[in-house]
């Protein structure tokens, strides 16, 4: 017996915890949580102990219990160790991955385990090397190519839309940050100026200063949520009296300012979501980007304009990323508990995607390396891979043709979830992208029917076979898929592989408040 009380060897515990859990905990599993950390190891690699107060605090933890109720629910074979669950939201987020918002990417940690040189109790051999190159025939926003840059690995990305592909290539492009600042703060100087010509600050200041007043007398912190979490209050009720009550306020400052809230047309998406003096602003910026002589600079900068504008929309705090109906008024918010209002200026958010970027950028261009990285526009069921590479870096397509692509890791969408051109309209608007809609795989608009599962089947395979033309004899390739429909057995067959392992991970949500269980399977394939 010592000070950290009782200790058992890795052996013992994995007995111990199976006995107090009532679930099969291997010392596997004892293991990963010494290693990431969750509880102390104590003593020499020789004779590693634990202590049972650590194993017992674990499990009455949060993730403790949520590691339980998961395994009950989604089996015994879900790897906890793929949970990645001691990582934070800014480390999963890190550095360029967060350039630009994007629905249905993957973690970087995950492409990191499997790209890496690593092994474990549960990655027994590791399939990638520093010098390979490796392919993701669904980019989306570049997470593979990035993770690949930091890892000293080559990487081709290709995606059917030409903005996720813009946003993939700005991620892994290596900048000028001093021309790059340059811009930013001639553009924003110019925006100010712009701005002084319009009353649209001094509504919004004063705007501001009345909703202050009135939330302050109305919705007091902490007493107003302290109240409706104990009932006291009807929420829906309420809410709409306070957002009537405030709207004449609000309706005499729109006069008083001359405030144009819709635009005079909605045939597009920047007309119908966007207020008329927002509008003006994108247009303005835009135009001073144009003037960029430096490509790199100039795309980067558009980049963060785009993300600008996605948190600009004419939308509620709790509808960003739904969008039901375009808001012009205020209203109350459910997410902050008080009245809150629509953005009539991009000001506020330019300024701070401008510093976010820069300093992202930074970040990364400590760990990158000096190896290869691009994306490229094109429908991976068909594309000539080594002939775009040409075109777009013919050093990187001699060194491509010459070794091959030793695999993929990619993360096909999932059928019938998400409309991935429709998720970011508001670029393809601006940027007068054309939209390929039609060539996506698996989109959410047409559906989960039969004929929708059979059409996905089809494409996957298209895009594997068509791959396999690129890559070494002896590939590995992973792909990341929640399979609830077991269509990948089909697209192996249909693409000569068979699936040598599966990997079966957690998903776990970002809020504690939210604890469905879901699961997704990294399935590797080979050639049969």
């Amino acid at each position: 017996m010592s000070a950290t009380g009782e200790l058992l060897t890795i052996k013992e515990a994995s007995k111990w915890a199976t006995n107090h859990t009532g679930k099969n905990v291997t010392t596997a599993n004892v293991s990963y949580l010494i290693q990431y950390g969750r509880i102390k190891k104590i003593g020499d690699n020789g004779s590693t102990q634990v202590a049972k107060q650590d194993l017992l605090n674990y499990y009455k933890s949060y993730n403790g219990h949520r590691e339980i109720a998961w395994k009950d629910q989604l089996g015994d074979d879900l790897n906890w160790a793929l949970s990645f669950e001691q990582y934070k939201e800014a480390e999963t987020t890190k550095h360029v991955h967060r350039l630009h918002p994007y629905k249905g990417k993957f973690i970087p940690q995950l492409v990191e385990y499997f790209l890496d040189d690593h092994t474990d109790k549960f990655k027994t051999e590791s399939y990638f090397s520093r010098g390979d190159t490796i392919l993701d025939p669904f980019s989306g926003s570049g997470t593979t190519i990035v993770q690949s840059c930091e890892l000293a690995i080559h990487a081709i990305g290709i995606d059917v839309s030409a903005f996720n592909t813009l946003i993939g290539n700005c991620k892994v492009t290596k900048y000028n940050l001093f021309d790059v600042q340059t811009e930013i703060s001639r553009i924003t100087k110019a925006l100010k100026e712009f701005l002084t010509h319009s009353h649209t600050l001094e509504f919004e200041k004063k705007l501001l200063q009345a909703l202050y007043d009135f939330n302050s007398a109305n919705f007091p912190v902490p007493e107003y949520k302290y109240r409706l979490g104990q009932g006291e209050i009807n929420e829906a009720q309420y809410g709409s009296e306070k957002e009537k009550e405030f709207l004449p306020i609000y309706n005499q400052l729109v006069k008083q300012y001359n405030i144009k809230l819709r635009q005079d047309k909605a045939d597009s998406f920047l007309d119908k979501w966007y207020s008329q003096h927002i509008r003006e602003e994108i247009e303005f910026v835009f135009n001073e980007i144009k003037k960029i002589s430096n490509s790199d600079t100039k795309k980067i900068i558009a980049v963060i304009l785009s993300r600008t504008i996605r948190s600009c929309r004419a939308t509620t705090h709790a509808d960003l990323a739904t969008l039901l109906e375009p808001i012009t008024a205020t209203y109350y918010c459910t997410k902050h508990g008080k009245i809150c209002k629509p953005l009539f200026s991009i000001l506020k958010w330019w300024e701070t995607y401008t510093k976010d970027t820069v300093q992202r950028i930074a970040q990364f261009d400590k760990l990158r390396t000096q190896t290869f990285q691009v994306c490229l526009t094109g429908d991976s069921r068909t594309i000539d891979i080594f002939a775009e590479l040409r075109k777009k870096n013919s050093a990187f397509a001699e060194l491509a043709e010459k070794q091959k692509i030793k695999g993929i890791f990619s993360s096909p969408p999932y059928v019938g979830l998400i409309n991935y051109h429709e998720q970011h309209a508001y670029a393809y608007d601006l940027f007068g992208f054309n939209r390929k809609d039609d060539l996506e795989i698996g989109p959410l608009f047409k559906g989960q029917g039969k004929e929708a599962k059979q059409s996905y089947i089809q494409g996957i395979s298209d895009v594997l076979n068509n791959s396999k033309k690129f890559l070494v004899n002896d590939y590995d390739i992973f792909l990341v898929a929640n399979d609830k429909y077991n269509m990948y057995p089909t697209i192996a067959e249909n693409s000569g592989m068979k699936i040598v392992n599966k990997f079966k991970r957690p998903v776990l949500n970002r809020t504690e408040k939210d604890k469905g269980a879901y699961s997704e399977i990294i399935f590797h394939l080979k050639e049969k």
